[in-house]
């Protein structure tokens, strides 16, 4: 996957800018997957989603990523760095089948969710609410004893079992870090969200672009597109200039 020029990523900046985080994901996504149209992004498994995610966050930054956290214990922010070719897998764009769990007599078809389900979540006013509601949505078919039920009928030892099972068919749909705080010792986990980690990165660049933009182009008189079409070591060098 190439890495976006300075001008595409200004522009996938601006069309994701003040939007919903999973509708900049898929901005995000379409950067990565330009050849792939709209609905087929929407459509891709979390997990798939964010190992297309990965690789474009690889192409663009290298493989390094230094985020930081809070630790819940002494309130001490840490820096923590990951290399995020731990978890690069190829995303499979057509998933086919639906997928399946029987047990104890129950047996269930399903399929796996995506950014269209996560976009529906957002006005689930708690998370029980929303658990239910990516139930009802992903839930194909469900039976009990050879008798096909209603999803509402799952109990809650089986939903769990359910969002367990999903969890272990797409495992990069929740990436967690074990982190350990180096003043208190503390250890804890935090889940790792490449779509909100990588927008973040997207955003300052672009801003930091858009201000060598108004540096070089009040200095010389250039144009953005002129300037953008720099490369970066060139635009580096005239900014030096200006100081």
């Amino acid at each position: 996957m190439r890495a976006l020029s300075a001008s595409e990523m200004i522009s996938t900046w601006e069309r994701g800018s003040g939007r919903h985080a999973v509708d900049q994901a898929l901005v995000l996504l379409s950067a990565a997957c330009p050849s792939l149209a709209p609905e087929q992004l929407a459509s891709l498994a979390i997990g798939d989603r964010d190992a297309c995610l990965l690789r474009l966050r690889e192409s663009i930054f290298g493989p390094t990523a230094t985020g930081t956290a809070r630790c819940p214990q002494c309130s001490e922010d840490l820096e923590f760095t990951v290399q995020t070719t731990d978890w690069v897998a190829d995303p499979e764009l057509d998933r086919g089948a639906p997928y399946g769990l029987v047990q104890d007599g129950l047996a269930l078809k399903f399929r796996l969710p995506d950014s269209t389900d996560l976009r529906a979540l957002v006005a689930c006013p708690n998370v029980a609410v929303a658990r239910r509601l990516l139930q009802d949505r992903c839930v194909l078919e469900v039976s009990r004893d050879g008798m096909g039920i209603a999803c509402e009928a799952l109990s809650e030892q089986e939903a769990a079992q359910l969002a367990s099972h999903m969890a272990q068919c797409d495992p990069l749909a929740g990436i967690a870090l074990d982190l350990e705080c180096a003043v208190c010792g503390h250890d804890w986990s935090i889940a790792f969200d490449i779509a909100s980690f990588l927008w973040h990165e997207i955003d300052a660049c672009a801003k930091r672009l858009l201000g060598e933009v108004h540096t070089l182009a009040r200095f010389y008189g250039w144009s953005e597109t002129d300037i953008l079409a720099l490369s970066s070591a060139r635009r580096n060098y005239y900014l030096e200039l200006t100081s």
